[in-house]
């Protein structure tokens, strides 16, 4: 039992960093740090990822 709560822990973190896009945001950080050049806001990165999503036919239901 005392190591399923680590596991657990984990797992729901991981299920709030895919739900919430903190990990595409940091892969973003990454991404522009290999290139060199400045990121942006989170609000800008956030808008332009919604952006593309509605962009795609059939991304959305309604």
């Amino acid at each position: 039992m005392t190591r399923l709560l680590p596991r657990v822990r984990a797992g729901l973190r991981w299920a709030r960093r895919q739900v919430d896009g903190e990990d595409r945001w940091e892969a973003h950080l990454l991404r522009c740090a290999r290139h060199g050049h400045p990121p942006g806001s989170r609000a800008e990165f956030e808008r332009r990822r919604a952006d593309a999503k509605a962009a795609v036919p059939g991304g959305r239901c309604c």
